[in-house]
């Protein structure tokens, strides 16, 4: 074991090899026993084997499918999943050009469904053999008493196999030697957000020391990292462009936006078509939900939503969606955990209200109320907001706001075309997600913690 903990990477490399040839393997005996008249004759085969491999590699890096020790094994063994489903797909219409005709699907849902399950097998033993490999550093969590750094350590303390938080140390009394004193006895440090001189100091001082770092960001922290190195003379420079999106890049967005929302909205007519139907016979009351929301700029327009709620479900104040919210309707329950509520926003995405991909428009109280606490919220109305984005697919509804802003920042000084293409394809794999459709909790537990140990 010793002599396979040097060789790690390599070993980790050859199980991610492994799954794929497995893949690409029942791949071929499904093309071969299913559909022999789309073999071809000649060189023709390799051609459809490698476009395979491409593909499947393709959508397992867009949903993280070897994230191996990173995603949770069910969310690992999901994104696989996902990525089989959508090369098979495209190989099937593949075949059906070759052969230029309607091919029997079958063959190719019981191949999917069978590569899935021996998936499932392969994600269990690669998820062991990493661990076995790669053991939970003791880390030394230091913090300043707040709620949003417990919370994190809380989170990391729910997965022991990846973080073992031995200790969680508040800088509040704490003295610089004594904090010092403390990172000598950890092979990893957890840096939380709090004051930028004594974050800066600790920083160097892991640095000097080789400890592993793992940082929660400021919004400061997530500006600097799309900067840019410059030179002046013999000085080096940090460069923030802070323009936002360049003309090209909204001419480009608008475009996606006004053709995809378009093909989604005559693709989902005839669902949306039943859900009015149900909601209108549920209980008689009115079929679309609307709600201020602030987009780019600040601007408050009227966001589209299925209603999913019974009438009037704000008339005792406004209050967010929790678990078993009995202000639910049955009809309601289906359509929120199906996402089929937010399909009007595709109209506010044609209309210019929204883009496909932004950070999620919150309602104008939410916004006052984040904005009094965290007063970097504004930051991420620098773009239009979206029918899904970064915190969207990364984070649940009820990640914390400060979460969201951090995500939305990121994906603002990320943008790109690509990046948005990208989060549209990933919201596939959220859709049924339950994690990313969890309510708040009734009541909050106590979150007050001094050591993490698992």
């Amino acid at each position: 074991m010793n002599v396979l903990i040097k060789f790690r990477k390599t070993v980790m490399f050859t199980v991610k090899a492994f799954i794929t040839l497995a893949i690409t393997f029942s791949f071929i005996f499904i093309w071969q026993s299913g559909y022999p008249q789309a073999l071809y004759v000649n060189e023709g085969n390799y051609v459809v084997v490698f476009a395979f491999i491409f593909l499947l590699l393709t959508f397992i890096k867009l949903y993280g499918g070897f994230k191996i020790g990173v995603f949770r094994m069910h969310e690992l063994w999901y994104s696989l999943g996902i990525a089989i489903v959508f090369t098979n797909f495209i190989m099937y219409v593949i075949f059906c050009l070759v052969v230029r005709a309607v091919l029997p699907p079958w063959a190719m849902l019981g191949g999917t469904v069978l590569q899935i399950m021996l998936t499932g097998v392969n994600v269990y033993a690669a998820n062991s053999i990493y661990f076995s490999l790669y053991s939970s550093r003791k880390i030394l969590a230091i913090y300043s008493g707040d709620e949003h750094g417990k919370q994190t350590i809380m989170k990391m303390s729910r997965i022991p196999e990846r973080y073992t938080i031995a200790k969680a140390l508040s800088i509040k009394g704490c003295s610089r030697k004594k904090i010092h004193a403390e990172i000598d006895k950890y092979k990893a440090i957890l840096i939380c957000d709090f004051d930028q001189t004594k974050k800066d100091d600790i920083l160097r001082y892991c640095y000097e020391k080789r400890k592993r770092i793992y940082l929660l960001p400021s919004s400061t922290d997530i500006i600097l990292s799309s900067s840019y190195q410059s030179q002046v003379f013999d000085t080096p420079l940090l460069m923030c462009r802070n323009y936002g999106l360049t003309m090209e890049q909204l001419i480009v967005k608008r475009a996606m936006d006004i053709i995809v929302s378009l093909l989604m909205l005559i693709v989902a007519s005839p669902i949306m078509l039943v859900t009015a139907i149900a909601i209108k016979l549920c209980d008689g009351g009115p079929i679309l939900f609307k709600q201020n929301r602030v987009t780019r700029d600040g601007e408050i327009f009227n966001v589209l939503k299925f209603r999913s709620m019974i009438v009037d479900a704000d008339k005792d104040g406004v209050r967010g969606a929790s678990n078993n919210d009995n202000r639910i309707t049955p009809v309601g329950k289906i359509i929120r955990a199906c996402r089929v509520d937010e399909l009007p926003q595709l109209i506010n995405v044609l209309r210019g209200d929204m883009s496909l991909v932004g950070p999620r428009p919150e309602r104008t109280e939410n916004v006052y109320t984040y904005t009094e606490k965290y007063p970097d919220f504004n930051l991420r109305h620098r773009v239009k907001g979206g029918l899904t984005g970064y915190a969207q697919i990364y984070g649940k509804y009820n990640t914390s706001p400060e979460d969201k802003l951090n995500m939305d920042l990121i994906y603002i000084e990320k943008y790109s075309t690509f990046l948005d293409i990208k989060l549209l394809l990933m919201t596939f794999k959220i859709l049924f997600m339950k994690e990313s459709t969890e309510g708040f909790e009734e009541k909050p537990k106590d979150t007050e913690q001094e050591k993490g140990k698992e």
